[in-house]
């Protein structure tokens, strides 16, 4: 039986008491449900702040106090009065499943007014705010649903061993194992200003109403990306062992009119005389790129051999620069995660939640399975790579005609470069998710900008096949690129000086690169270029104006160069604080605008595309269209308050388990796939043209 005895008076200095006798475990089945909780309301007529009344709760192992008129202070001196305030009162220690259990609490009573104040004292029995866990249920979702925005309200849930009243942050999920009595409580706290929890936004609004209810988990659906993954990693091993990517039988006449001809160096060089008479032929000549740069026609005899030294110097790099990287990464974000599981301080990070699944220590394993595509597609593209570097070989061994003399030159160093790229990008992009917001959304893009260089460089080299650069070099730049996105993140929120820094160093280096593509390396980017480049426009535009030399390359620096002071007027006019991504959509868009000039150029080349290269362009577009929709979902920002980016959470859409952004990963991952696999196979059509009849473009 539950007692309440209840008290409605006038008083000035006296004391009341109200005795709340809870019953035995044994008598439940009579008055139903154990009381676990019960709610002390009080409210007062007085508005006076000087005589206010006291309330005093003394259970049996703590106390609890407060006034009316209750005074709460905000920001700027602002004060907001409560004349009616209401505690909730748990019982000290869980009630046992065997024996009694009878508490006592008191609730004192006194004012020092000289005169009478009326007030008001309702104590009731609670539902549904002690919560159980079902026997076949190991974590849940709380899911806390507001009408109104303003004032925020700060949720936690609590052990009922240890339940603290002054909160300041929000548990969710929550899984059995850490509260060993398989219970919690969940509490609500609502403060009269935003800035309270994060914002800065005040309110007149007293009142917000809440409603809570609990979802199950089932986590039968994180096999879902592996199952998945599998079929597309088989069905592409599939098509690209049984794609004939060398013809090791074509046309006699073609292979005897080869064997014919003589030795096929000698004739190049002529070639290269003819057509480039003020360089002579030294021992130097394999390290100077400058020679072939110029060439019209791609030659074999420097760039194969070029490729042949420096490939592993490509991937071997890269692997030591993602050790080196990615292991403080870890053990950052290691440090982040078990921060918000000791404190349970979740305002740290910024979750979908809900659609958060928790795992072991990890907070949202959902947000990191999904970059498995990521390491399975690159992994499988390395495969893929492997295969044809295997076969060429032999080929090489074989003295194939057809290797020697036919079709462009293969390097696969960049190549097995951009699959590790593709592996690490997934596992930094995971360490991300792991506690996302502003301080580490850097490690989720400083792979991207490695693999959007990679394939800049790769297109370049194709057409240019002496051109193996440096690895040192190469990803010295990409460092570079990287310690600027740390100086944004740092800097650039409000700084204009490191946006006026970052554009000129942008603008000049469109301009440096621009020269040193225009006239194919013969301008070397050093400190000289800028006055060499003057005095070139002052000769042929000034001086005596002329027809470019090389008119496609001109248009296409032109529009690229066009698009990066776009990009610099952009940053300068509006300085956005997601500076990663910012960078990240240079490289991008650059990427694009190469990649379609080099399409556009094989096609007026009189090239053609293959079924092969054309199906993967065609599954690139699908793939990238359908994976920035879900990108673009915004599912939280931390570019906001954490209540406010609580407010863009979404449900899971795929499986009950997946949520928007897990489908950008599982998409893009395929999309990234493939455009690797049009960068591969995009001139498997040049595999039996004379290389004195390839173009450079």
């Amino acid at each position: 039986m539950l007692v309440l005895v209840v008290w409605v008076s006038s008083h000035r200095c006296t004391v009341c008491a109200v005795k709340l006798f809870s019953v035995e475990p044994g008598l439940s089945d009579r008055v139903g449900k154990i009381v676990d909780a019960v709610r002390v309301s009080v409210n007062s007529s007085s508005e006076n702040l000087q005589y206010p009344v006291l309330f005093v709760v003394r259970q049996q192992k703590g106390v609890l106090s407060w006034q009316v008129p209750l005074i709460f202070r905000g920001l700027y001196q602002r004060t907001y009065n409560y004349q009616e305030v209401s505690r909730t009162l748990c019982p000290s220690e869980p009630t046992p499943e065997a024996g009694h259990s009878d508490q006592i609490i008191f609730v004192d009573v006194a004012s020092m007014a000289p005169f009478d104040i009326a007030y008001e004292l309702l104590v009731t029995r609670l539902n549904n705010f002690q919560l159980e866990f079902p026997q076949d249920v190991d974590s849940v979702i709380v899911k806390v649903v507001s009408d109104v925005v303003y004032p925020c309200s700060v949720v936690s849930i609590q052990d009922i061993v240890s339940i603290s009243w002054v909160l300041s942050f929000f548990h969710s999920p929550v899984q059995k194992k850490d509260f060993p009595g398989e219970q919690f409580f969940v509490v609500f706290v609502i403060k009269p200003e935003d800035y309270a929890c994060g914002g800065s936004v005040p309110s007149s609004i007293h009142g917000k109403l809440a409603a809570f209810s609990l979802e199950s988990i089932y986590v039968q659906a994180m096999f879902f990306s592996f199952l998945s993954f599998l079929s597309f990693y088989l069905g592409s091993v599939v098509v690209a062992f049984n794609y004939p990517t060398f013809f090791s039988s074509s046309n006699g006449g073609e292979q005897l009119s080869s064997l014919e001809r003589g030795p096929q160096d000698d004739s190049d060089t002529d070639s290269s005389v003819e057509e480039e008479s003020d360089f002579d032929t030294m021992p130097e000549i394999d390290s100077d790129k400058n020679v072939i740069r110029t060439k019209v026609s791609c030659h074999c005899s420097h760039g194969c051999d070029a490729g042949q030294w420096t490939k592993l110097d490509q991937y071997q790099n890269i692997i030591t620069i993602a050790v080196f990287y990615a292991l403080p990464v870890v053990q950052l974000v290691i440090t982040y995660q078990t921060v918000v599981n000791v404190t349970g301080n979740q305002d740290i990070c910024y979750y979908n939640f809900l659609c958060a699944h928790p795992l072991g220590v990890l907070s949202a394993f959902n947000n990191i399975l999904s970059n498995v595509g990521h390491v399975l597609l690159g992994f499988l593209f390395l495969l893929i790579v492997l295969r044809r570097d295997i076969l060429h070989r032999r080929a090489m061994e074989m003295k194939d005609i057809y290797i020697l003399d036919y079709g462009i030159p293969k390097h696969f160093g960049l190549f097995y470069a951009m699959g590790i790229a593709l592996m690490m990008e997934g596992v930094l992009s995971a360490c991300y998710h792991v506690c996302p917001n502003y301080s580490n959304f850097q490690f989720d893009t400083s792979f991207m900008y490695m693999i959007a260089g990679l394939c800049m460089l790769k297109l370049y080299q194709t057409r240019h096949p002496d051109i193996n650069a440096s690895a040192y070099s190469a990803y010295a730049s990409f460092a570079v690129v990287i310690c600027l996105a740390v100086l944004g993140v740092v800097f650039g929120k409000n700084d204009m000086w490191f946006w006026d820094i970052f554009s000129m160093i942008h603008v000049l280096a469109s301009l440096a690169l621009s020269t040193h593509i225009y006239y194919m390396g013969r301008f070397k980017i050093d400190l000289g270029i800028f006055r060499r480049a003057v005095m070139v426009l002052y000769t042929d535009c000034i001086q005596q104006c002329s027809r470019p030399m090389y008119m496609d390359r001109m248009v296409l620096l032109i529009v690229g160069n066009l698009v990066n002071w776009s990009f610099a007027i952009f940053g300068l006019v509006y300085r956005p604080r997601d500076f990663a991504s910012y960078i990240l959509g240079i490289f991008i868009c650059n990427l694009l605008l190469y990649l379609a000039f080099y399409i556009i150029m094989k096609l007026r080349s009189s090239e053609k595309l293959l079924p092969i290269p054309l199906f993967c362009i065609m599954a690139t577009a699908v793939m990238w269209v359908a994976a920035l929709y879900f990108f673009f979902q915004n599912l939280s920002s931390w570019e906001e308050t954490p209540a406010e980016s609580r407010e863009k959470n979404r449900p899971c859409i795929l499986l009950g388990f997946f949520d928007d952004h897990d489908v950008w990963h599982f998409l893009s991952a395929a999309a990234l796939f493939f455009s690797f696999l049009v960068l591969l196979t995009l001139d498997d059509d040049l595999d039996t043209v004379r290389r004195d009849k390839i173009p450079v473009f």
